[in-house]
């Protein structure tokens, strides 16, 4: 009996010509990260479950690839790599020269139901700025996090910005003591209906007049010099002014930066990680495709000394590719790829003198920098010719047994089918020169 082996789910085989769109939308995305000098980093796959379950939040800890390994240690496939970062700062950087800027682009995993954009396996391009407490490093990493999405083409979009202090100081306001509860269900009010949405905060045991405080907060959202004045008619404690003052300063620093016309004041953004302690951001780019937030990050000053390190602020943003590629593609903002050799070598016959030739002339253009392919299947003349137009092969080399016996080989032009013979020295120099290389 065979067994017919699939793969699973939510997750892709993803085939030559996605894997080139998704290497051109890395590239411009690490171009970017390193101009603002920020290094790449790589942690292992899979921590210890406890590393997630001490701040990642209740949504991302239920939906961890958590087991048990041979030697009986509880693991988990990373579902984010700040809180791996974070690790591995405690591990080994504690005492470094500060700031540390540290970006990565890697795969997580997450058990969720897949759907438009979103994979149960799925690639982040993301960066940390660990050590700074000042606003001048958010603006940093937000201007950064602009200017990365613009690298890939993308204009259509803003960052919405909220702040959790002023999140907590409102619960405060409220009367809630669990305010962790409270950001997470403001979180979802965007996956929830409206009639959904009041009645998860009723459940959670806000009265009516504390129902419609939330409603009216999550409106309060849009150009900082509008909602900026409005958020200092609603919070009234020291704490909350001068959050909103640093949010004043922050919004300077990005117009500094030029990117102030991409921001938006949302304050009823929460982001689903428990780990966030002030700024918080995400970026929106309205589509089609019923794909929400492309990317989000923010402020986590107390992560580090959860996980056991000196006290030690930090900031920093992850760019969901997955769901970004999709918006790019509809928008027609990726190149198509070229997913075919500039010059495909032919040996006409069997002979090993016709065979050894066309391997020669093959390996002195890849070694000249042009992108050669040769006849490995044996085909015919005619098949390997069809083989090379259905490709859009611009030149073909044939390597026959007559024009050998001159020192010769034939250059084809398969646009217009133009024939010439070239000596087989010069036939490299000859082909870089059609094909625009020197």
């Amino acid at each position: 009996m065979k067994v017919r082996l699939e793969k699973v789910k939510g997750t892709r085989d993803m085939l030559p010509e996605e894997m080139a769109k998704r290497r051109w939308v890395f590239e411009r995305i690490r171009e970017v990260f390193e101009r603002y000098n920020f290094h790449e980093v790589l942690t292992p796959t899979f921590e210890y479950t406890t590393l997630f379950q001490l701040r990642s939040g209740e949504e991302v800890v239920e939906q961890l690839y958590a087991f048990e390994d041979k030697g009986g240690r509880n693991v988990s496939l990373r579902p984010d790599m700040t809180s791996s970062v974070a690790r591995l700062y405690v591990n080994s950087f504690q005492n470094a020269a500060k700031p540390i800027k540290w970006y990565y682009i890697a795969n997580m995993f997450r058990y969720e139901e897949p759907q438009s954009g979103r994979y149960r396996e799925f690639w982040q391009a993301g960066v940390e700025l660990i050590g700074s407490d000042r606003i001048e490093a958010d603006a940093e990493v937000i201007a950064l996090f602009v200017e990365s999405y613009l690298a890939t083409g993308l204009e259509d979009f803003t960052v919405n910005i909220g702040d959790r202090v002023l999140l907590d100081e409102f619960a405060r306001m409220l009367g809630v003591k669990d305010d962790i509860g409270l950001m997470r269900l403001i979180d979802k009010k965007d996956k929830l209906s409206k009639e959904d949405f009041v009645g998860a905060l009723k459940e959670f045991g806000l009265s009516e007049e504390g129902v419609e405080k939330v409603l009216a907060l999550i409106e309060i959202k849009g150009r900082p010099d509008e909602v900026l004045p409005k958020a200092e008619d609603l919070f009234t404690s020291e704490k909350a002014k001068e959050e909103i003052k640093r949010l004043y300063e922050l919004v300077d620093l990005l117009d500094a930066y030029g990117v102030k016309a991409r921001i938006l004041i949302d304050l009823g953004i929460a982001r689903g990680f428990d780990y966030y302690t002030s700024v918080v951001f995400e970026a929106i780019a309205p589509n089609d495709l019923g794909i929400g937030s492309i990317g989000g990050g923010g402020r986590y000053d107390n992560l580090i000394e959860v996980f056991g390190g000196k006290p030690t602020p930090a900031t920093g943003f992850a760019i969901g590719i997955e769901r970004l590629i999709p918006i790019l593609e509809w928008k027609g903002l990726i190149p198509e790829p070229k997913l075919r050799p500039d010059v495909y070598v032919i040996p006409i016959g069997r002979e090993s003198a016709l065979r050894k030739t066309a391997v020669g002339i093959v390996s002195a253009l890849r070694k000249a920098g042009v992108k050669a392919d040769v006849e490995l299947t044996g085909r015919k003349l005619r098949k390997a010719l069809d083989y090379a137009g259905r490709l859009g092969i611009p030149y073909v080399v044939l390597v026959g047994k007559k024009d050998l016996e001159e020192g010769k080989v034939t250059v084809r032009d398969m646009e217009t089918g133009e024939q010439k013979t070239v000596e087989k020295e010069r036939v490299v120099e000859e082909l870089r020169k059609l094909l625009g290389s020197t």
